[in-house]
């Protein structure tokens, strides 16, 4: 996927540009030497931190890409900036460009989570969730790759029942650039009765449908071979040019079988038979909120990485959960997720599968030795804070045990 997605990665030496428009940022830098020999390959990577239980989470997984990164020979340049809501708190905006300029140097962007009830009253521009938005714009990662797998460890932890639920392993492909949440024209007006509306507008042009249809097809093809695009073809113009636009690139991936299902009805069979999917693609909207409902299918949200590539530059990986600031700062945030999408920033942003797989195969040691944290403790495990599961997943990445591809 790396490479058909053509990501670079990139030198960077750091470095502070003072921005016009806010004040000056002072970054965090961490240079870390993993490796008893001089590494041969080093990365930048910048962490965002973020609101709420983002930071708790990325703590958790720098140490983890440390010490992965440590026994296969390489090295990382950590360097950490404010987005979403500290962001605002430390410059009055959701992107410093402070913030921007790194990401865009680095190799690859590692997120813990943005937004919070102190910044809800905010006006739009004003809200963290606005930087998240901008982040992905200007980054032009456009390809959202969210995995959905029901580990044997945590069927029980699903809140369908074992026989629905067991064996569930799914790709939502969602595009992350267009659509409804950047179409124009948006905004707030007065109708002919004089009465407040608000609108926006779900667009897509043919070359982002045709390029995320690639994207998934290619995902399928190193599956199991099946692709479902979710739309609403029945209702809606930018989904009928959706489901044309998906049914011609079809042709250039004769081993793929293509389905096509409307969105209400993808919502109904994720919860009745989740088995039959193995690769879903669909517009920003839709996979926002279907990839979110496949989450709860794996026991909990707290579970699921995500992947966002462009064409080029670097890709941004972040869980799917949200600041949680109801349990931020009190050890209870489950960093698994993260920690999974720090894997996927090994395989998709770097191309260093083998450190990927030895994240993952911890992950599962983890879990297998019985170690829960709150959302997905059950009776008969160890239920643990965020900084000990992180501290288990770290004692499972042992340098004597080969990790194969």
């Amino acid at each position: 996927m790396a490479a058909s997605l053509q990501l670079n990665a990139r030198s960077f030496t750091p470095h502070h540009v003072q921005s016009k428009s806010s004040p000056k940022i002072a970054p965090k830098f961490s240079s870390i030497r993993c490796s008893a020999t001089t590494p041969v390959r080093r990365y930048t990577i910048t962490l965002l931190p973020g609101d709420g239980i983002g930071p708790e989470v990325i703590t958790v997984a720098k140490n983890v890409l440390q010490l992965a990164g440590s026994l296969e020979g390489f090295e990382f340049g950590f360097k950490e900036m404010p987005v979403g809501g500290a962001a605002l708190d430390l410059t009055g905006v959701p992107l410093p460009e402070e913030t921007l300029l790194a990401a865009k140097q680095s190799d690859a962007i590692l997120l813990g989570a943005i937004g919070g009830y102190k910044w809800d009253t905010n006006e739009k521009h004003l809200k963290p969730e606005t930087g998240l938005l901008q982040l992905r714009e200007a980054l032009k990662v456009f390809a959202n790759l969210r995995p959905a797998s029901v580990l044997p460890q945590l069927v029980d932890a699903s809140t369908l029942k074992k026989e629905v639920a067991e064996g569930v392993d799914l790709m939502v492909v969602r595009e992350l650039t267009g659509g409804i949440y950047f179409g124009k024209p948006r905004g707030f007006s007065i109708n002919e009765n004089g009465e407040e509306i608000g609108f926006n507008t779900e667009v897509y042009a043919t070359y982002e449908i045709d390029r995320i249809a690639r994207i998934a097809f290619e995902t399928a093809r190193k599956r199991r071979g099946k692709l479902c695009s979710v739309d609403k073809a029945n209702v809606l113009e930018a989904s009928m040019l959706w489901r044309k636009r998906v049914t011609t690139i079809a042709s250039e991936y004769p081993d793929v079988e293509l389905t096509h299902m409307y969105v209400d009805n993808a919502a109904m069979q994720l919860v009745r038979n989740p088995k039959q999917f193995d690769t879903i693609v669909t517009n920003n909207i839709f996979g926002d909120i279907l990839s979110d409902e496949a989450s709860m299918i794996t026991g909990s949200i707290g579970m699921l990485p995500s992947a966002s590539l462009g064409e080029l530059g670097p890709g941004l990986f972040e869980p799917i959960h949200g600041s949680a600031p109801d349990i931020a700062g009190q050890d209870k945030a489950n960093p698994l997720a993260t920690i999974l999408s720090a894997a996927m920033l090994l395989k998709y942003g770097l191309g260093e599968e083998k450190a990927a797989r030895r994240i993952e195969t911890a992950v599962l040691d983890t879990l297998n030795r019985g170690f829960r944290t709150g959302d997905i403790y059950s009776e008969g495990n160890k239920l643990v804070g965020c900084q000990e599961i992180g501290q288990e997943v770290v004692k499972s990445i042992d340098p004597k045990v080969p990790i194969a591809i």
